[in-house]
């Protein structure tokens, strides 16, 4: 029977991966509904509440930045965008006869590890908190509930989804608290990455990690108190895992706030992340 094959990426990480760029700004090329590419998009929770991940695929387009909401039978688009956008547009030129399909789920202020989780929430699997609920379990019912559709454009083909990457941006909220919190994030993202590698079923798909950036907008001009520990981590993952890259073109962004990049920033990091992750597989 004839099925059809979707290169799959997973969009991950805070709020920077949620995207707090504005519709308002986008260029035309990618203001419109991109008909070819579908997303979904798993509604970020606060550890403990047992919607985190509800979403439903559909065409990709503007509004799945910051205030995305879902219940899992309607998607309510915000006024904001991340890096989904300019993302998938540029995969499409690398890979011009494929069809692309996107998995998201991030949350801003969020952490990896636990001690810094404070109300925005942890991805260490083992925190448990109050109920039992955090942030990578909110992810494993994302991937679980996109899973289950098996005709995700809804055209009466079964679709085949081929994990093809991980996209992570985070490390913000694990440099505010303590040197002790930011010297042990080379080993919680290496461990998340492997849990997520192995949630998608392939030790091997790549990663590719944005670097996190510092504004200079806050306290006293440095917004990050160890964001040279993290950095530093990030960079030493990516050295150690043959499957990984970095974007370090973050340093030269823009910021709409002192955490936040502008929309300039949005588009083109989902250019290089694309750019990125397609040299990894092409050299694989």
């Amino acid at each position: 029977m004839e099925k059809e094959r979707f290169k799959l990426y997973f969009l991950g990480g805070q709020s920077n991966m949620e995207g707090h760029g504005l519709n308002t700004e986008l260029p035309d090329s990618l203001s419109m509904t991109n008909d070819q590419v579908w997303i979904y998009h798993g509604v970020p929770m606060e550890d403990e509440n047992p919607d985190g991940g509800l979403g439903r695929w559909e065409k990709l387009k503007p509004g799945n930045g910051a205030g995305f909401k879902s219940d899992g039978i309607n998607n309510r688009h915000s006024h904001k965008f991340g890096i989904e956008l300019s993302f998938a547009k540029k995969l499409q030129t690398l890979y011009p006869d494929e069809k692309i399909a996107l998995i998201k789920y991030a949350r801003g202020g969020s952490s990896i590890d636990s001690l810094a989780a404070r109300n925005f929430g942890s991805w260490e699997m083992d925190y448990r908190g109050n109920g039992g609920l955090n942030q990578f379990d909110h992810f494993l019912w994302t991937l679980v509930d996109a899973f289950k559709i098996k005709d995700i454009n809804g055209n009466g083909i079964e679709d085949i989804l081929m994990p093809s990457g991980i996209i992570w941006m985070q490390g913000e909220s694990d440099t505010v608290l303590t040197e002790a919190i930011a010297l042990r994030y080379y080993a919680n993202l290496k461990r998340l990455m492997d849990l997520i590698r192995s949630a998608f079923r392939d030790d091997d798909i790549p990663v590719v990690i944005g670097k996190i950036s510092d504004s200079g907008m806050d306290n006293r001009g440095k917004t990050w108190t160890y964001g040279e520990l993290v950095q530093h981590a990030q960079e030493t993952f990516v050295r150690r895992d043959k499957n990984a890259a970095i974007v370090r073109e973050t340093k030269g962004y823009s910021y709409s706030d002192p955490w936040h990049y502008n929309s300039e920033g949005y588009i083109d990091l989902g250019i290089k992340f694309a750019e990125a992750v397609y040299k990894l597989n092409s050299s694989k």
